[in-house]
């Protein structure tokens, strides 16, 4: 699954694939891997979210701010909780680096979802360094090495290595998910096409 940590698709595809799978009644490996929507954004800044949407799409800050409210409507569907109003946009290369961590540790899952909490619903940095140690910790990473990892360049090459794997299976953007090395699927699609392919990938390969 290659995610984004400020990617509000990407939330939502991951709840939903998450349905699917408990909806199936079956046992599945998540490995979560990195994808920066925007690798050039200077570290330790960030932006309101409705500024960038302003820009990137050419709306007036109005529109944006009713965009947003679309995505919370949407999320809210899926049983999630969005309050995108004054959200800031940043790097995520160091919460990327701590997910590297924290799969290494067995709580992958554990710390995206409280990025994703923090970020979305929350309203709390996920671009601070400070904030990133104590949302880990919060999901169960040991803090002091939390604080290392950060403080260091390590698993700076995985996050890179990861965006690059993506492209080259063609992903342009996330949520993206590869099932058992042998079908993809772009974007936060309905829990019912990741049941489809769930059930297509537990059927033994041809051949």
């Amino acid at each position: 699954m290659w995610s984004d940590l400020v990617c509000p698709w990407c939330y939502l595809g991951k709840r939903r694939f998450e349905r699917a799978v408990a909806e199936l009644g079956v046992d599945v490996e998540v490995v979560h891997h990195s994808f920066q929507l925007d690798p050039s954004f200077p570290r330790g800044t960030s932006r309101p979210t409705r500024e960038i949407i302003s820009e990137k799409y050419g709306r007036t800050l109005e529109e944006a701010d009713e965009m947003e409210a679309q995505m919370e409507q949407r999320a809210a569907a899926d049983g999630l909780e969005y309050h995108l109003g004054g959200v800031h946009l940043g790097n995520t290369v160091d919460g990327h680096r701590l997910v590297h961590l924290a799969g290494e540790r067995g709580l992958a899952d554990a710390v995206v979802d409280r990025f994703y909490r923090a970020h979305f619903t929350e309203q709390r940095s996920i671009f601070d360094r400070g904030s990133l140690v104590e949302l880990a910790a919060e999901a169960g990473l040991d803090a002091a090495e939390a604080r290392a990892v950060l403080e260091s360049d390590a698993y700076e090459a995985e996050v890179v290595a990861d965006g690059e794997q993506a492209r080259a299976l063609g992903a342009t953007g996330v949520p993206f998910f590869v099932f058992d090395e042998r079908f993809g699927v772009a974007g936060a699609q309905s829990p019912e096409v990741f049941t489809q392919v769930l059930r297509r990938a537990l059927e033994p390969a041809a051949g």
